[in-house]
């Protein structure tokens, strides 16, 4: 089938809008109908640089929809189920999965590139095999998913705040709960407070932390994260390593969250200098290309302070566990997703939602794909 669709043909460029073709769903494939996608800073990374992958390439990995087709051997989904998308396929079996891991799940390996664990590519643009980012491709009205990337939801729930569980809301709420270990009574600090760091702030306070400390030098995104129940928010992190003092009574913050837009040696040596002793440094933000997240590591204040440093993706979460339940937490309004949504753009509009989030003017963008 022919489908409308934001795509890059190659780095440094703006998206562009085509009409390409979409595969009919094979063994273990999904055909879906987008409804929603979110402007996540990941597909703006994607504009500069995407190592190990190709172009052109279909940005958007944030997404929710309803199913179309399935194709032989798919027993998740079925035809009218909704679905929210997971940029991190899970198979369950693999040894990450087994273990509980499945955020780093193995059929992930081909996620830059957007070949499906079938070793086909959804869509063919003039004559030309092409991927989805993160073998989503939510920036397409019709996408060709794995049926590892489905993670299938109740019907009544709204798809456009649902769209928001595939990524910004369980990679920050996950990177406070899980990855971070926020404990009840922490301090804990959250540079950043666009679509993930201010989920980061959500679950800091849903895991009982006594004080939560924004940053962000935007002062609508402090007061936006101040409303979600941060107890105190700064521009910068000199600020921060004060103010975490100060409220630790001289120990520094227990837990620190980066999730800024762009990762980068000052911001890791900003956000370290937070951290008391004990405490666990969480990496969540990326760079526009590896070099820009290359950070130095001072071995000798890690090993007598025993910092930890760790990675998160996705927030450590589990796609086909986490989603639903952050789902019923926000059902049970334990958990704010509908104000998370700044604007609503067409698909036309992808590039000037990407200009409003650079402008620090959103917190989530959405693109809506309803004609």
């Amino acid at each position: 089938m022919l489908t409308r669709a934001a795509v890059l043909r190659e780095p440094d460029t703006e998206y562009e809008i085509v009409e390409l073709e979409v595969r009919d769903p094979g063994p273990g494939e999904v055909l879906v109908e987008m409804a929603f996608s979110g402007l996540c800073h990941s597909d703006e990374h994607l504009r500069h640089s995407n190592p190990g992958g190709r172009y052109p390439i279909v940005g958007g990995h944030e997404g929710s929809g309803v199913v179309q087709a399935v194709g032989p051997g798919v027993t998740g989904v079925a035809p009218g189920d909704h679905i929210v998308t997971s940029f991190l396929p899970a198979c369950g079996h693999c040894r990450y999965c087994a273990s509980g891991r499945s955020n780093i799940c193995d059929k992930g390996a081909t996620i830059a590139t957007g070949l499906l664990p079938g070793g086909q590519y959804p869509y063919r643009l003039d004559g030309e095999e092409l991927g989805g980012f993160c073998m989503v491709g939510a920036f397409a009205r019709h996408t060709l998913l794995s049926e590892f990337s489905c993670v299938r939801i109740d019907p009544w729930l709204p798809l456009d705040t649902a769209a928001l569980t595939a990524c910004s809301v369980p990679t920050g709420w996950g990177s406070a709960v899980y990855a971070g270990g926020t404990r009840p009574g922490d301090v804990v600090v959250v540079v950043g407070l666009g679509g993930v760091g201010v989920n980061a702030v959500q679950g800091a306070v849903h895991a009982g932390a006594m004080h939560v400390i924004g940053v962000d030098p935007v002062p609508m995104k402090r007061e936006f994260a101040e409303s979600l129940g941060a107890t105190r928010t700064v521009a910068s992190t000199d600020e921060a390593v004060d103010l975490a003092r100060e409220l630790s009574r001289g120990t520094g913050a227990d837990v620190v969250v980066v999730t800024v837009g762009k990762m980068s040696a000052e911001v890791y040596k900003g956000a370290a200098a937070c951290l008391g002793k004990g405490g666990t440094l969480v990496l969540t933000a990326l760079g526009d290309r590896p070099s820009d997240g290359s950070v130095t590591l001072n071995g000798q204040l890690a090993t007598v302070f025993e910092h930890r440093v760790q990675g998160s993706m996705f927030g450590s979460c589990n796609p086909f566990t986490d989603i639903p339940r952050l789902l019923r937490m926000h059902e049970a309004g334990r958990l704010e997703l509908d104000r998370l949504i700044t604007r609503r753009y067409s698909l036309d509009e992808v590039n000037q939602g990407y200009r409003d989030q650079a402008a620090g003017e959103t917190v989530r963008g959405l693109l809506v794909h309803a004609d």
